[in-house]
């Protein structure tokens, strides 16, 4: 099994034909770290997740999982990356411990069931293990697709608006699950519009605006007014080559 300590994006653009999602994003995200991913909707965001999960390759710039070869090792560092979206990839009709037992021998995980017992108890579903999943309520599918990007037990976590939909209670167990990854050494990224919930929680802000890194904050406080002044700042003019004298 492939590992590395560090993820990071060094100069990296995507194009979608004249569409410029991201250009020339640079941030690195560490073991036992948790950094935010902050923008209105259209900065950039989701992209950078697809582009972090290797759903995506840049048009320009690279982006580099340590020291290892993601052109030849592709499917291995795909193993160690956990996903998140606003899909929540369960099978509706399968139960709880179903979907996660399903997900954890995909993983090649040689206790399936034993895995998928042991992730509900941390999602503390495990009184809910035999109910199929469209009887359960939205944070408590949140929670079980959680474990399901969890349970091979990944160096990457990517989360996209994770608290989305949540009761008080739902969100409170993901706040802790995420302390509980940065504590047990995974390199977690969200991107969320909940500055109130992620006040606290990241290691590190990076503030996108168009496609565009705009400010990085080590632990910031402040959140929200931190956002607000970042977000109302005039944009940098983008610098164009001089064409010489006219």
């Amino acid at each position: 099994m492939i590992d590395f300590d560090e993820v990071a994006v060094e100069d990296v653009s995507r194009h979608f034909g004249r569409r410029r999602a991201v250009s020339r994003v640079s941030f690195s995200a560490r073991a036992g770290t948790i950094l935010g991913l902050l923008g209105p909707n259209g900065a950039g965001k989701s992209t950078l997740l697809a582009l972090l999960g290797t759903l995506l390759r840049p048009s320009q710039g690279r982006i580099r999982f340590g020291d290892v070869n993601v052109e030849e090792e592709g499917a291995a560092v795909r193993a160690r990356i956990g996903v998140l979206g606003h899909d929540l990839f369960l099978y509706p009709e399968l139960t709880a411990l179903e979907n996660l037992a399903f997900f954890a021998a995909l993983y090649g995980i040689a206790d399936a069931q034993s895995a998928a017992r042991s992730a509900l108890d941390r999602a503390g579903l495990a009184d809910r293990a035999d109910d199929v999943v469209s009887s359960l309520s939205r944070g408590m599918r949140q929670r079980v697709a959680l474990e399901r990007a969890l349970i091979q037990g990944p160096r990457l976590v990517l989360l996209d608006e994770p608290f989305t939909g949540l009761d008080d209670r739902s969100g409170a167990a993901l706040l802790e699950r995420l302390d509980g990854l940065r504590r047990e050494g995974a390199a977690v990224v969200v991107a969320t519009h909940d500055l109130d919930l992620a006040e606290g929680l990241l290691d590190e802000a990076v503030f996108l605006r168009d496609g565009r890194v705009v400010e990085s904050l080590a632990r910031p406080e402040g959140l929200r007014a931190a956002y607000r002044a970042v977000m109302t700042r005039p944009a940098t003019p983008i610098a164009r080559p001089s064409t010489g004298p006219s």
